[in-house]
């Protein structure tokens, strides 16, 4: 393979970064964080005279425009589009197959990195010299666009292609809390050893997967060598940042009081309680038409976002989670919230159809613990100190890979 010196990144962070002054809570406007896309100059040279692929979906803007409409006006020459899940405009619902196309606007072919093609084959590839990755993360493990940054990063080692990073913040990025995965629960919706909520933006974690070796390639490939990967760090950005996303990640988190809930009402998928798909708020309502009659009560229907899911067009009873982005802040509290899922399965008359049969609450999890810990009637303080070991070693391999100054623990 045509690799050179040892360098698995290149990173233009100025001191000033390393050096800022933390604090606990400070609100940095999106006008004040450079995304990496935004730095043009820092990546302009490198796509030059190559043929470039773009990992990128409705989130990756500069600006007002898309990353790919301004490189496009630019004169790079984008050869091909790889979209995941949601798809390249983001429309498609959860698990929603989505179809290979052409991008109306550029003429450019799309692939769809979803469904049983995850990961780009070498056929996929074999036009390009470069793969370009820019996308919106929340910073939750069984979100799936670190799965997809795997299968990325995996496909440009394997292929010999050069892999940029485009960062952007990561909206929980100032915390770390829940189960750590067991890799013998491994799955798209999660796949290495990592908590659900892991403080990292795609940008580190892609140094993770790299300086772990949890990457799998072919034995064969010397990953000591080569300048195959470069991260575009954000500007003005730390680990204390309450960063409000610019454009919704997805079509079921679509208020940030969402995206500070994922990573506790998430956990619902699993079980056969509605996590308010089919709502104007999903992930702050949850509930169940079994549920007492006496609790907050919502019907999910049919919308773009979730043309199927639980409990379509019955009355649920249920949480409102509802509130200001300060509000929700202030309740999360910098921690996962398993209070709401006991108190669900305290409630719930039948126990044994609580849990989904095909244990997707597992995958979710990163393990069976969770799941028997709640049947046999575990607290809230028994569960986190069940958390506590995996956790504090995490805590200490993370702190490796930042590029941003870290949060107070």
């Amino acid at each position: 393979m045509r690799f050179l010196k040892i360098s698995y990144i290149v990173i233009s962070v100025c001191l000033s970064l390393v050096g800022c002054a933390q604090t606990k809570a400070l609100l940095i406007t999106d006008s004040k964080v450079i995304t990496g896309a935004e730095q043009t100059d820092s990546y302009l040279h490198l796509l030059k005279g190559k043929a470039v692929g773009v990992f990128a979906n409705q989130t990756s803007m500069i600006q007002q425009m898309h990353l790919v409409d301004s490189l496009h006006k630019l004169g790079v020459r984008i050869v091909k589009i790889f979209g995941p899940e949601h798809g390249f405009r983001g429309s498609a619902g959860a698990g929603e197959h989505v179809n290979n196309s052409v991008d109306e606007k550029t003429g450019i072919p799309i692939v769809s990195l979803y469904g049983n093609h995850k990961k780009p084959t070498s056929e996929d590839l074999a036009d390009i010299d470069v793969l370009l990755f820019d996308i919106q993360d929340v910073g939750v493990r069984f979100y799936t666009y670190i799965s997809s940054l795997q299968y990325c990063m995996e496909a440009c080692v394997e292929n010999n292609k050069q892999l940029i990073i485009l960062d952007r913040p990561n909206p929980n990025g100032f915390y770390v809390d829940g189960p750590v995965l067991d890799t013998a629960f491994r799955s798209f919706v999660g796949m290495q050893p990592i908590p659900v909520v892991y403080g990292m933006t795609i940008g580190e974690y892609a140094l993770m997967l790299f300086g772990e070796k949890w990457l799998s390639v072919n034995p064969t490939i010397s990953l000591s060598l080569g300048n195959w990967m470069k991260v575009i760090p954000c500007k003005n950005y730390d680990h204390n940042t309450i960063y409000t996303l610019p454009v919704n990640p997805s079509p079921n988190l679509k208020q940030m009081q969402s995206i500070y809930w994922y990573p506790s009402i998430c956990f619902f998928e699993g079980t056969i309680l509605s996590e308010g798909r089919g709502t104007a708020t999903p992930f702050q309502v949850f509930g169940h038409p079994l549920l007492p009659k006496d609790l907050f009560t919502f019907t999910p229907m049919p919308n773009q976002g979730a043309k199927s899911s639980k409990c379509f067009y019955q009355k649920c009873h249920g949480w409102n989670l509802s509130g200001t982005t300060d509000e929700v802040l202030k309740e999360t509290d910098k921690k996962i919230q398993i209070k709401y899922l006991l108190e669900a399965y305290t409630l719930f008359p039948g126990k044994d159809s609580f849990f989904l049969k095909n244990n997707f609450f597992n995958n979710l999890a990163g393990n069976d613990i969770l799941m028997n810990q709640i049947k046999k009637g575990f607290t809230e303080k028994q569960i986190r100190k069940s958390w506590e070991a995996d956790l504090t070693k995490f805590k200490a391999l993370r702190k490796k890979y930042l590029l941003y100054k870290d949060f107070e623990n």
